[in-house]
């Protein structure tokens, strides 16, 4: 969607558009990827099943939603409340306590223990302290300060400086081992212990964050997305998507085509040397049932790992007998499978009994995080994102896909409100009070949590998507890889665009930065007037 806004309307060094004719495929009935922002029946609240905020410092993102199309299209950005750790639950190992227990013990002195056999420099620690103490030990071994690189003019390109250097200086397996050639699982267990490990991975919340990814890559992420308490998250009134639909709309005014429900097969070169377009690329209709081409001069392929897996492997493009280095270049990053169930309540029940206005509470049951959100003023219709899971636990949940739909009395009484793409998937019935079961543990039997009366889910790691974001494998030089994806071939005009091979990944931010840099090295399109001209794109 940002390549075909960028491609009609930037301008090049003349100040010129190009005047392209573009047009954009998508498999889907809608154009949100793995952005989908729903309406539950009942309730003007919007829920996110997909992606649901951005960082602030994210200067794409940012630019285009509060100034582009905050006039253009009135979008309202808004904070995305993370509530208040006094009113937000850990439930690790069958111990429950607030999420402020770690801070108020130091108060007085004391050391909070939990049911972890932590190291004794770690006790009284929280999953975010430990994770930011290790990385900043690996950093000042090898003479670097994390203070410094947070704190220098542009942070994200000093990470980068730092990750393609960073070496591993302590005694053991990976002794002066660069940083960027270790897992991040092998690296926190060397660092402390598997059972440190063990509840860093569960008390972080996000099981993808501590899987045996790209240690080097993991290090800002963790200091600075998840970390930190200087990020500000914002969404956008009304659903996260409509920074796509947005991106679409103005795509169509400026007489671009889109073509939903046309899944990409294969393409070919041109058997006609004389054309000017040198490309066929063959679509499947799902509505039609019908097979049908279209000559192409350019391709972009805005895909993530599993989609680009999913078109044909034998074309001269990615042919896997003798295109060895893209299809290497191409399994550099991992699919990190996620799952998300919405609920409906008809009050929120979690604002009178637990204090809790936003956030979310963690545990290690299957569920992992659930999010207190929005209320309808209208009618206490209240959302709940009940699980937010990823890696492990997916198949827990997968495996409850099947069976009848859940649905009590009050669904049937409510109409159904407008929302853009209302044929989300419903969760079942075993599906919803296996989550409520959950639900209710983490809370406890002194919390009183009703029945919900409608639900709603998301499986992210379904074709094609392969998965809700993505991680850089070990011994990976993102440096390397990020640039040869974007065209693998200098002589074929089939560029590679998306989150999946970005330094930002599991962020819209990763995509934009990504196709801007095609935008301007393979387009000659100048920088947006809109976006800072000194804004580091990455790799």
């Amino acid at each position: 969607m940002y390549s075909g806004y960028r491609l009609l309307n930037g301008k090049d060094a003349k100040g010129t558009k190009l005047g392209l004719d573009v047009g954009i495929f998508d498999m889907s009935h809608r154009i949100g990827g793995r952005l989908e922002s729903v309406k539950l029946p009942g309730m003007n609240v919007v829920g996110e099943l997909g992606g649901m905020r951005y960082m602030t410092e994210q200067k794409i993102v940012t630019a285009l939603i509060e100034d582009v199309f905050s006039t253009q299209y009135g979008l309202t950005p808004i904070d995305f409340p993370m509530g208040d750790a006094n009113h937000h639950l850990y439930y690790l190992r069958k111990q429950r306590f607030f999420a402020d227990r770690f801070s108020k013990a130091k108060i007085t002195g004391e050391k909070f223990e939990t049911r972890y056999y932590v190291e004794d420099r770690f006790k009284g620690e929280s999953s975010d302290e430990i994770f930011t103490a290790i990385i900043r030990e690996v950093l000042e071994a090898d003479g670097y300060s994390l203070e410094e690189i947070q704190k220098s003019s542009n942070p994200r390109e000093r990470w980068n400086e730092v990750k393609k250097n960073l070496k591993y200086r302590s005694d053991g397996p990976y002794k002066d081992m660069f940083v960027y050639q270790i897992g991040f699982w092998n690296l926190l267990k060397d660092r402390s212990s598997q059972e440190c490990y063990t509840f860093l991975a569960q008390a972080g919340g996000y099981y993808s964050n501590t899987i045996n990814w790209n240690a080097a890559e993991a290090f800002p992420y963790m200091v600075g997305d998840f970390a930190s308490t200087e990020v500000t998250y914002k969404t956008i009134e009304g659903g996260y998507d409509q920074i796509l639909t947005c991106l679409g709309d103005d795509f169509i005014q400026q007489g671009g085509n889109i073509y939903t429900r046309n899944r990409l097969e294969t393409f070919c070169k041109n058997p006609d040397s004389t054309s000017e377009y040198k490309y066929i690329l063959t679509f499947y209709n799902l509505e039609t049932e019908q097979i049908w081409d279209v000559e192409a001069k350019d391709i972009i392929l805005g895909m993530p790992k599993r989609s680009l897996e999913l078109i044909d492997q034998d074309n001269f493009f990615f042919n896997r007998d003798t295109k060895e280095k893209l299809q290497e270049n191409i399994a550099t990053v991992i699919p990190e499978p996620s799952f998300k169930i919405l609920l409906g309540f008809e009050q929120p029940w979690w604002r009178k009994t637990l204090g809790a206005m936003a956030g979310e509470s963690i545990t290690d049951l299957p569920m992992r995080q659930c999010y207190y959100f929005g209320v309808d003023p209208k009618n206490s219709h209240s959302l709940f994102l009940a699980s937010y899971n990823d890696m492990r636990t997916v198949t827990f949940w997968k495996a409850l896909e099947k069976g009848e739909k859940y649905q009590t009395k009050e669904t049937r009484l409510v109409k159904a409100q407008n929302s853009l793409y209302p044929d989300y998937d419903h969760g079942t019935k075993v599906m919803v009070e296996e989550v409520m079961k959950q639900v209710r543990e983490l809370h406890g039997e002194a919390i009183e949590v009703p029945a919900p009366y409608t639900s709603a889910y998301k499986d992210w790691s379904k074709d094609p998507y392969g998965g809700g974001y993505h991680a850089w494998k070990s011994d990976c030089k993102v440096w390397e890889v990020m640039p040869y994806i974007r065209q693998p071939y200098e002589d074929e005009r089939i560029f590679i665009a998306g989150e999946a091979y970005s330094d930002q990944q599991g962020w819209v931010e990763g995509a934009f930065c990504v196709t801007e840099h095609i935008m301007r090295e393979k387009y000659g399109l100048e920088c947006p007037d809109w976006l800072d001209q000194d804004y580091y794109l990455g790799w």
